[in-house]
């Protein structure tokens, strides 16, 4: 039997989601911004998990599995990109990505 009922994980994931929706269009910092988009992603992990244990079946866990996936593959090349911006320029803010053309 779950400690909380399925409507508090849907609460409490739409919270996450909501905080980290804010924090990306808030933030200028490009490591603030995959910090937001990382908490988007588990509050859909934790719906998927969720309603997988709902139902009884291992989908929402290997849902999860593949947002981590992609997760991680965000990351990588967030930060690749993130480096770059800091190797042109001193000051790393998202309104000068632009600058980046060849």
């Amino acid at each position: 039997m779950p400690a909380f009922s399925l409507n508090a994980y849907v609460a409490l994931s739409a919270v996450l989601f909501a905080l980290g929706g804010i924090g990306v269009l808030v933030r200028r910092s490009p490591l603030a911004i995959l910090m937001c988009i990382e908490l988007m992603l588990n509050a859909a992990n934790l719906l998927f998990v969720a309603f997988g244990r709902a139902h009884g079946s291992w989908e929402g866990q290997i849902m999860a599995f593949l947002v981590i996936t992609v997760a991680a593959a965000e990351v990588a090349i967030g930060l690749a990109l993130t480096v770059l911006l800091f190797r042109r320029r001193a000051e790393v803010d998202v309104d000068h990505v632009n600058e980046l053309k060849l």
